[in-house]
């Protein structure tokens, strides 16, 4: 196991993150951050807690409830009415992104209806596509072998990123 990032950098690239949504979304009233179930909800609240600081448009965080490992075998479900997010500017926030396919299938779900814009943020991005993703907003891009995992822990106090 190797560590890639540790506590003090995971929250460095957070606030970076934070800060570029709200430099991109200036104009926007409200702005709807929908996480990944585990990693990407907790990371969604992060930076909604950093970015609800600084003024800028209202955040509203959801939940994305999938299968990450068959998304296609289950219908996927949002913790809001879909209907509030009609015509609203979404960030669709992983903690990783390796292959693309939760992404992707994630992404499906939004493209059901009309809405101002997508984006995809992303703490670390593999850049080992299977899948047509590009991240808006990365805090680390790793070239890695295709053998390679990366996790990342949000839930313990001090935060980690590593890889085996």
């Amino acid at each position: 196991m190797q560590i890639i990032l540790e506590h003090q950098q995971i929250e460095r690239k957070i606030c970076r993150l934070a800060y570029q949504i709200l430099e991109q979304t200036t104009l926007q009233k409200n702005l709807f951050i929908g996480g990944i179930q585990g990693n990407g909800l907790i990371l969604a609240n992060l930076l909604k807690n950093i970015m609800d600081q600084h003024g800028g448009p209202k955040v509203v965080v959801f939940e994305v409830r999938l299968n990450k490992e068959e998304p296609w075998s289950e219908p996927i479900s949002l913790s809001l009415d879909e209907a509030k997010l009609k015509n609203g500017y979404i960030i669709l926030v992983d903690d990783v992104i390796n292959s693309g396919k939760t992404m992707q299938y994630a992404l499906l779900k939004f493209l059901q209806q009309a809405t101002h814009s997508i984006k995809v943020l992303t703490l670390v991005d593999r850049q080992h596509r299977r899948f047509p993703i590009k991240a808006d907003f990365v805090g680390l891009s790793l070239s890695t072998t295709l053998k390679n995992r990366v996790e990342i822990d949000l839930s313990n106090p001090q935060y980690l990123a590593f890889m085996s």
